[in-house]
């Protein structure tokens, strides 16, 4: 900002009245200006995984004061629920080994005790893990020659074993398991085979392994796809990944039931296209109002409440506009209407569902009245920048459908929280197993985590759906609707 000097301010001070209207004018949006900038400033270090979309990584090691929580309390006591499915080890009729410990003698007299047969057995069961190795199978391929024509003939061998030497598998499956499942680098799978097992298998043999693994599994990838575009309700998510050094995304569709992942170079509509869902699909897609998802006009749209929530606290607490706070616990509140209502009914009663539209929209309308449109100044063009409160309410107000989608319908979600969880598995896995460092090394871990989701979604054992896979006969879900 300019600062004026003493003799130029009396030069406009001589120059009469407009003079001074023009100076106090421009120094009045030269003030404003700052203050706008200022305001901005504040907002970038107020927001946290709390109040905003950053996540709970870019906090950093200060932990933020926990003024506020979304969640209720329960009044439910601490532990396990009365119901759940508990996994306390209970002994079994049958162990494996039994080691009997005898009594010598008497502890009270010493008497030898070696002769006297055992009153009764205090028995206690120990569950541990045998040594483990590798068991070696040796395939022996008959050779005859027929005793009418001496041709040779040779048994074949199974379609599996095909060198003089190889890893059978299991050890494929585990390998795949590994890096797939629990995101551990290659040269640590290699050292966990050799610390466990005494063998270490290359690393080219574990990426070979992840490519028979990701080609067997297209089947019931294509098969997850279909069921996707089928659904009823639709979870979608994206989030950066890098891909051979360079910003790529990776996009989700899931439900409770499915996941599929894919990785393009671009986050809008032309990779949502090559995803080839939603170009499909005539449900409700459930997303953040990332705009691009809004080309699709056979598509319901839903949108996620969680990042709405987030977005309200942070105007209430920064801007300290009740409204927000107000608005928040509109939301909730209907939230807890429809979770009340769902085991007996599928919708709202008319008269509640008017009542909380008609709350929605006499909070919005307060909050326009607090936040009126921003003066455009003289001599600029284009739009005026809002402030974020002007912002979120435009959103809401114009979305208003798509904010209450789950009020109107039960089988939609109040947030995004499935598509978010399906994609926090990937940035995980970028954080312990870092970038990928081919395009053809991200396309088999989308393909090969999706279809492992998808079988943990089921309750599916994982390394055995993964060796069925490596065996040519992969798990294909089957009458998955979704949400």
């Amino acid at each position: 900002m300019y600062r004026l000097t003493h003799d130029e301010i009396r030069a406009a001070y001589q120059q009469g009245e407009e003079a001074i209207i023009q100076l106090i004018d421009y120094l009045s949006w030269e003030l404003q200006t700052m203050q706008d900038q200022l305001q901005s400033l504040q907002d970038q270090l107020n927001k946290n995984s709390k109040n905003s979309s950053k996540p709970p990584s870019s906090d950093g090691f200060k932990k933020t004061p926990r003024t506020k929580s979304q969640r209720k309390p329960s009044n439910k006591k601490n532990g396990g629920q009365d119901g759940h499915v508990g996994h306390t080890l209970e002994p079994v009729e049958e162990p494996d080994h039994i080691e009997v410990h005898v009594v010598d003698r008497c502890t009270v007299c010493g008497a030898t005790l070696e002769d006297v047969e055992a009153d009764d057995y205090r028995k206690r069961q120990v569950f541990d893990i045998p040594p483990v190795k590798i068991e070696v199978t040796e395939h022996q391929a008959e050779i005859k020659t027929c005793p009418h024509c001496n041709a040779r003939n040779m048994a074949l061998f199974p379609p599996d074993v095909t060198a003089s030497v190889q890893y059978g598998n299991r050890v494929r499956a585990m390998a795949v398991y590994q890096t797939n499942y629990q995101f551990v680098p290659l040269e640590r799978v290699g050292d966990f085979f050799e610390d466990i097992f005494g063998h270490r298998p290359t690393e080219a043999f574990i990426l070979q392994a992840n490519a028979i693994c990701a080609e067997n599994v297209k089947p019931a990838n294509d098969a997850i796809k279909e069921l996707l575009i089928n659904a009823h309700v639709v979870n979608f998510d994206e989030t950066g990944l890098r891909v051979e050094d360079k910003l790529n995304w990776l996009h989700v569709a899931s439900t409770r039931e499915l996941t599929y992942y894919t990785v393009h170079p671009k986050r809008g509509k032309e990779a949502m296209d090559a995803m080839g869902i939603l170009a499909e699909f005539d449900g409700v897609a459930m997303h953040d109002h990332w705009m691009p998802y809004f080309n699709y006009t056979d598509v319901t749209h839903a949108l996620c409440n969680s990042h709405h929530l987030r977005d309200l606290t942070f105007v209430h607490e920064q801007y300290e506009q009740d409204w927000a706070e107000e608005l928040s616990q509109c939301l909730l509140d209907i939230k807890k209407e429809v979770d009340q209502a769902r085991p007996y009914k599928d919708e709202l009663d008319s008269d509640k569902i008017e009542e909380f539209e008609v709350r929605f929209d006499k909070i919005i309308e307060g909050g326009l009245e607090l936040n009126p449109p921003p003066q455009k100044e003289p001599g600029k063009r284009g739009r005026v920048k809002q402030s974020p409160p002007k912002n979120l309410l435009d959103r809401l107000k114009g979305h208003k459908r798509e904010v209450l989608e789950f009020m109107y319908d039960f089988d939609v979600p109040f947030d995004n929280n499935q598509a978010e969880r399906d994609v926090r598995m990937m940035k995980l896995r970028q954080k312990i197993s870092g970038t990928f460092r081919t395009a053809i090394g991200a396309d088999v871990f989308c393909s090969i985590r999706g279809y492992i989701s998808t079988v943990r979604k089921n309750g599916c054992h994982v390394l055995d759906a993964i060796q069925d896979a490596l065996g040519g006969d992969p798990y294909i879900p089957s009458g998955c609707v979704g949400e």
